[in-house]
């Protein structure tokens, strides 16, 4: 293994998915200010996810039925008026 290749700051970080409210620990350098007692009663950093492993369509097989008519609607209402918008 090459030396002084490996980032000084890797450590022990939890992961959380808050959209599956699912947790894991694994060894990571990303960057954290907030931190979370694992199971073990060790304090580690926090860091947060919208989507991992536990909630992804590919590994759960489930898709994730996503409302765009309604997220279209609430965009036009909100950018509508604007005076740079194309009229029909």
């Amino acid at each position: 293994m090459k030396k002084d290749i490996h980032p000084e700051e890797y450590r022990m970080v939890v992961f959380k998915d808050f959209s599956v409210d699912k947790s894991f620990l694994t060894r990571s350098c990303a960057p954290s200010k907030e931190t979370i007692v694992w199971e073990d009663g060790k304090e580690y950093p926090l860091v947060k996810l919208e989507i991992s492993s536990f909630s992804h369509p590919f590994f759960t097989g489930k898709m994730k039925f996503v409302d765009t008519a309604g997220r279209i609607d609430k965009f036009n209402k909100k950018f509508g008026n604007n005076p740079f918008a194309k009229k029909k």
